[in-house]
Order: C-alpha cells, then sequence, then structure tokens
C-alpha cells in the first residue's frame, strides 16, 4: 500500500523516443519512466532523504511526428551532414513523439519528515525543478504553459484513515483528467492463449499476442429475403470481433537473457565496462489503457520492478489485473 505519493504534473515532453521495442511503437516503453525514477532518485540533494518504490503514467496528449495520410504513416526522419567521404550518410531511423504527460511516483521515507505539509511541498517542488532538467525517454522536458502554476507538484501523504485515503484519491484522480495510465494485462494474454489452443493446439502465447494486438475482421454470410420477390438470398457483413472489451495495445515490459552473464570488461565494445554484461531480447505483454477514473486505489496504477535472477528475466509489473480479478 502507498502511504506517500509525489505528483510530477503535466510534463511536456519534446522528442521522446516513440519506438518502444523492436516490434512496437507509440507510447514509449514503460522502463524508459523506470529509469526516470531510478536517476532521479540517485540524484536526490543530500537532505532529500526518500526511497523511490514505483511509478504510474498518466498521458494527456501525444502527437508522434509521422506523416498524414493513407494507409502507411512514415516517422519524420532528420537530415544527417555528410560523411568524411563527402557521401550521404546512412539514415537510422528514429520515432519521435511530443508528450504531455504526469508522473506519480510512490516514495518512502528513510529520515525525512514528511509529516509537516510544508516540508512536502519544498521536496516536490525540488524534485519537480530537477525533473526539468532531464531527459525522459529520450526527449527534452519543455517549459510549461501553464503560467499560471494551477498544476502545481505535490508530495502528498494518505491518511491511515480508510474514509480520508479514498477522499484523497478522489480529489487527485480529478487532477489527472483527461488523461489514460497504461497498466498490465498478462492475464487476458494468458486466458486468450488458452481459448487459441481450444481451438488449435497448435496455437502459441505469439498467436494470442498478435491477435489482441489487431483489428479482426469477419466475413458472416447471412440469408436474407428479398422485399420485392421474396426469394432468399445472400448477404454478406462484416464485424469487428473484439475478444475482450477495453483498449488493449501490444506492449515491452522487459528482457530475457539469450547469454550467460559475463564479467566486467569481458565483452568488447560494451556501453560500461565496469558493470557485467548479457545479451537480451525483448519481452512482451499485453497492455490497457484506463481512465484515471476508474482506478479504486493509485497502486492500480503503478509498475514496479520484478526480476527472476536465476532465469535471467529483468521486466516491470503491474497489479492492475489482480484489482479486476477481485472485482
Amino acid at each position: 500500500m502507498i502511504n506517500h505519493l509525489l505528483v510530477l504534473p503535466r510534463l511536456r515532453i519534446q522528442n521522446a523516443n516513440a519506438i518502444s521495442s523492436p516490434m512496437t511503437w507509440g507510447f514509449p516503453a514503460m522502463s524508459a519512466f523506470v529509469g526516470v525514477q531510478q536517476v532521479l532518485e540517485r540524484n536526490l540533494p543530500d537532505d532529500i532523504k526518500l526511497v523511490f518504490n514505483e511509478i504510474g503514467v498518466v498521458c494527456h496528449h501525444i502527437e508522434p511526428q509521422v506523416t498524414e495520410g493513407g494507409f502507411i504513416k512514415a516517422f519524420h526522419l532528420t537530415r544527417n551532414p555528410v560523411d568524411k567521404s563527402g557521401g550521404t550518410a546512412a539514415i537510422v531511423e528514429e520515432g519521435r513523439a511530443h508528450l504531455e504527460v504526469t508522473l506519480l511516483i510512490g516514495v518512502e521515507s528513510e529520515g525525512d519528515d514528511l509529516s509537516s505539509a510544508e516540508r512536502r511541498r519544498a521536496i516536490a517542488q525540488t524534485l519537480f525543478d530537477q525533473v526539468q532538467g532531464m531527459r525522459i525517454a529520450g526527449g527534452s522536458v519543455m517549459p510549461a504553459f501553464d503560467t499560471q502554476q494551477r498544476n502545481r507538484p505535490e508530495l502528498i501523504s494518505f491518511s491511515a484513515t480508510e474514509s480520508e485515503r479514498v477522499k484523497q484519491w478522489r480529489r487527485l484522480k480529478r487532477r489527472l483528467l483527461p488523461g489514460f495510465a497504461l497498466v498490465l494485462r498478462d492475464d487476458l494474454l494468458t486466458e486468450h492463449t488458452t481459448t487459441l489452443k481450444a481451438q488449435d493446439e497448435s496455437a502459441t502465447a505469439l498467436d494470442a499476442w498478435l491477435d489482441l494486438s489487431r483489428l479482426n475482421h469477419e466475413c458472416l454470410v447471412e440469408q436474407v429475403k428479398d422485399e420485392k420477390d421474396g426469394k432468399e438470398k445472400e448477404v454478406v457483413r462484416w464485424s469487428v470481433r473484439r475478444p475482450y472489451r477495453g483498449w488493449l495495445v501490444p506492449i515491452p515490459v522487459g528482457y530475457g537473457a539469450l547469454s550467460d552473464q559475463y564479467d566486467p570488461g569481458e565483452v568488447a565494445n560494451a556501453r560500461d565496462p565496469s558493470v557485467p554484461f548479457r545479451f537480451v531480447e525483448s519481452l512482451y505483454s499485453i497492455g490497457e489503457w484506463v481512465s484515471p477514473h476508474r482506478f479504486q486505489k493509485p497502486d492500480d496504477l503503478m509498475w514496479f520492478v520484478e526480476n527472476d535472477l536465476d532465469r535471467g528475466i529483468y521486466r516491470l509489473q503491474n497489479d492492475y489485473a489482480d484489482t479486476v480479478a477481485q472485482d
């Protein structure tokens, strides 16, 4: 249960990375925002003693930098200078998007006094100012349009009383509208895999993932009587098949090991030769965009790291599906 929640509202991010994995594009991967949480925690001022546990993201606006028109979209690419031979340099495709998001970070006190409202305001403003100079998902944080500072950062200490806690969360949810938060739906992927296997034993989790990631149009042939002569004729109707309700999307959730772990410096050209190295590949699941007013508690939209080092699994987790199952 989250007792303290840091709210960094309406951050405008320019040119964030829109290619979230080798197989998906659009909203940045949640691992990018977990990275922001970790960098922010590592660079805390000496007088702020907090521990960051989880992070949630509410997206208020997204503007992918792509061409418009037709059935196929293409990213806007930069024109790079010529190379040393005078020839045209190769273009490495980079997807970008402009975002407006609110970050919610679950924190714990590690010796800091969070009972004082004045102290909480000071911490929230300090961390909000610090975020302004950071990169988020590869993008730059831009100055806010809100010159009146109506959307101020806040560090909320939830009450121990359940009724008061519910009121605090309701007030915060109103601040998060309009917007959508991404949550994890591993349960739907598992359920749909079972459904497809019942129809075809060769079906895999990848088949279920692809099936949930697209719009499936089905052709239905019906026998209808003609109003003029009363004869039956075949009428073709098309319908969209949706196995589940909700705005479902394919998402990357972490990495799986492809090799053993190598000692620091053993692999040439590693980004950081001072830490162990391991070859990995992306892990995928299904996510759902949910409006904040539907969350019963702040824990529902929070993401946290849940690694299994013995199996070589480095992934993120979210508990929204557990709340849905209880309802």
